[in-house]
């Protein structure tokens, strides 16, 4: 096998998998510390899904790293390929679609934004691109690492 550098079980991909726990989790705490955070819920929903995808493969990649053994197994590392590029998609799409909202709104005026708000929407939209971030170089790492599994 290949080792490459950020691959499923080794310490990069555990600190790529901190770093979308991380900003997933904060996103989602700055989306939902609004009480009106429903009218946004598919940032709710997308890092719902996020944050338990990486903090259960940060735990696998921890596993791996303290025992020193890394998976090498083609299902798995294509399951996790799959999950990675699916999720970096949609948490594309769930930041810029806000991102463009709080956008909107913050041109719309003072009544459309009270307090606050369009900064929080801000700052989720761009603890979410960091997040999008980190999924995709994940995902391409471990895509990268897959072709040496099929043989």
């Amino acid at each position: 096998m290949e080792n490459v550098p950020g691959s499923f079980g080794s310490s990069a991909s555990l600190a790529l998998r901190f770093g979308q726990t991380i900003f997933s989790a904060a996103s989602l705490i700055f989306m939902c510390v609004d009480y009106d955070f429903y009218t946004f819920c598919y940032l709710a929903t997308v890092m719902a899904v996020v944050t338990p995808w990486s903090i259960l493969l940060a735990l696998t990649d921890t596993y791996s790293v303290l025992v020193k053994l890394l998976p090498q197994e083609f299902r798995l590392i294509s399951i996790v390929v799959a999950g990675d590029f699916v999720l970096s998609f949609l948490s594309l799409g769930m930041a810029c679609s806000i991102a463009s909202a709080a956008e909107l709104l913050s041109s719309a005026g003072g009544q459309a934004c009270h307090g606050s708000l369009c900064n929080q929407y801000q700052v989720s939209a761009a603890l979410a691109f960091l997040c999008w971030f980190l999924l995709l170089a994940s995902a391409l790492f471990n895509f990268w690492s897959l072709p040496s599994l099929y043989y």
